[in-house]
């Protein structure tokens, strides 16, 4: 059974039709514009494809993003692993398990309804589980707020 910690969850009403909440996450450009990432040439998230790009939020240009889609269901889902919080300049993560991020919308009154869940905490090396889980918690706090302001166009 699964610890407490290994699952972040968080929801979010914006106030936006489906279609364009299901835009701001599933095109790459849009997603980076909001979530802040530059992604290098002609990222797409696509079941199979490789997402790779550069962070842009100010003293943390050096870390990369890089997310492996698994699941794209239109208007719905989308789902993809990585590693989380890979902070340390010259560690290679590559041989570590990933967590699972998933994106899920549905259209409620009063506009679109997201929830995304990040799993799989429980399986990072013991070393770095509880600051990796401590990083994305909070970062999952702000970047639900940042979609929300993005779509809506709130300041």
């Amino acid at each position: 059974m699964p610890s407490p910690a290994d699952r972040i969850e968080r929801s979010v009403l914006i106030e936006a039709p489906l279609a364009r909440v299901w835009h701001a996450l599933s095109d790459a450009d849009t997603f980076g514009s909001w979530f802040g990432v530059k992604f290098d040439g002609g990222a797409r998230f696509e079941p199979g494809q490789r997402a790779v790009g550069s962070v842009t939020y100010p003293g943390y240009e050096y870390l990369k993003f890089d997310v492996q889609v698994e699941r794209v269901e239109p208007q719905k889902l989308l789902s993809w692993r990585w590693h989380p919080a890979p902070m340390e300049r010259d560690r290679d993560y590559s041989a570590e398990p990933t967590t699972l991020v998933v994106f899920e919308l549905k259209e409620v009154e009063g506009g679109t309804l997201l929830t995304v869940v990040e799993s799989g905490f429980d399986q990072i090396p013991a070393e770095r589980r509880d600051e990796a889980f401590r990083m994305n918690s909070g970062g999952w706090d702000g970047q639900v707020e940042n979609i929300r302001k993005h779509v809506t166009g709130a300041a």
